[in-house]
């Protein structure tokens, strides 16, 4: 009955990950732990940047850290749920902001997932999948 349920359990192997991240040693942590997954890593250090590799490449996830210079990760994420061509791309925030309030406006901006640092590297994968679109989504 375990595996039954471990096999519907989404997974990252051969899904594309766009991480929007500007911090190097994060960037480079999210990468290995993506890798490990299976995943196939896309990488972004700025929002505007993110945002255009988004639209071009549509990725399955994107991983969106909330402070960055210049446009910061809500407006990012309010900017990629007002197109219509990457506004069903699960969206998940990683920030080292536990507050409620941070967590409420990732929310009503558009995020699908929230996820505090220090991340837990066992389960960030795992975390991760959770929010992937499992089917895709028909147009009509």
């Amino acid at each position: 009955m375990n595996e039954m349920a471990d096999a519907a359990q989404p997974t990252l192997a051969g899904r594309r990950v766009l991480i929007i991240e500007d911090t190097e040693e994060n960037m480079r942590l999210f990468n290995a732990i993506l890798r490990l997954e299976d995943a196939q890593v896309l990488e972004a250090d700025l929002a505007r940047v993110g945002i255009e590799i988004a639209t071009r490449e549509q990725p399955d996830l994107i991983v969106m850290d909330l402070q960055m210079p210049g446009v910061d990760g809500l407006t990012a994420t309010r900017l990629l749920r007002a197109d219509p061509r990457t506004q069903k791309i699960p969206i998940v925030v990683i920030t080292a902001s536990a507050m409620s309030e941070d967590k409420k406006r990732a929310f009503e901006a558009g995020c699908d997932g929230y996820i505090t640092k220090p991340i837990d590297p066992i389960s960030f994968g795992p975390q991760l999948a959770a929010f992937l679109r499992t089917e895709p989504t028909e147009e009509l």
